[in-house]
C-alpha cells in the first residue's frame, strides 16, 4: 500500500470539504420543497444547521485551495493550466459571493438567485478543479 503524503492529505481534505459544501447544497435543495410543505417553520432551522457545517467546510476548501496553489509552481505551468486555475478560483469566489447573497437575502429573488447561482458556480468550480487534477 502507498503511504499517505502531504499532497494526498491536502487533496483529500479539499475534496471532502468541497463535497460537503456542494453535496449539502444539493441535498438541502431537494429537502426544501418537502420541508416547506410539511413544516414551513423548519426551513430556517435546517438552513442554520446546514450553515454550521457548510461554512467551516468552505473555509477548509479555501485554505486547502491556497495550499494547493502555493505547492505548485504556477509560473511553470502551461498557459492553459493557468487560465483553468484562474477560472477555478473565480468560480470559487463567485460561489462565496452568491452564498452570502443567499444567506443574508431578505427577498425571494435574493434567496432564489443566490441559491441557484451559488450551486451552479459550486458545481463549476468542482468540475474545473477535477480538470486541474487530471490535466484535461
Amino acid at each position: 500500500m502507498l503511504s499517505p503524503t502531504a499532497d494526498s492529505i491536502r487533496l483529500f481534505l479539499h475534496v471532502l470539504a468541497a463535497s460537503v459544501w456542494v453535496g449539502g447544497q444539493i441535498v438541502l435543495g431537494g429537502l426544501v420543497p418537502k420541508l416547506r410543505e410539511a413544516a414551513p417553520e423548519s426551513l430556517k432551522v435546517a438552513a442554520h444547521a446546514f450553515a454550521r457545517v457548510a461554512w467551516p467546510a468552505f473555509a477548509v476548501v479555501v485554505v486547502t485551495g491556497m495550499w494547493n496553489i502555493l505547492d505548485i509552481k504556477v509560473g511553470d505551468m502551461s498557459t492553459e493550466y493557468q487560465v483553468t486555475m484562474f477560472v477555478h478560483v473565480l468560480l470559487a469566489m463567485a460561489t462565496a459571493m452568491f452564498a452570502v447573497i443567499h444567506s443574508v437575502g431578505k427577498t425571494k429573488l435574493a434567496l432564489a438567485l443566490g441559491g441557484a447561482l451559488g450551486l451552479l458556480t459550486s458545481l463549476g468550480a468542482m468540475f474545473v478543479g477535477i480538470m486541474l487534477q487530471t490535466g484535461h
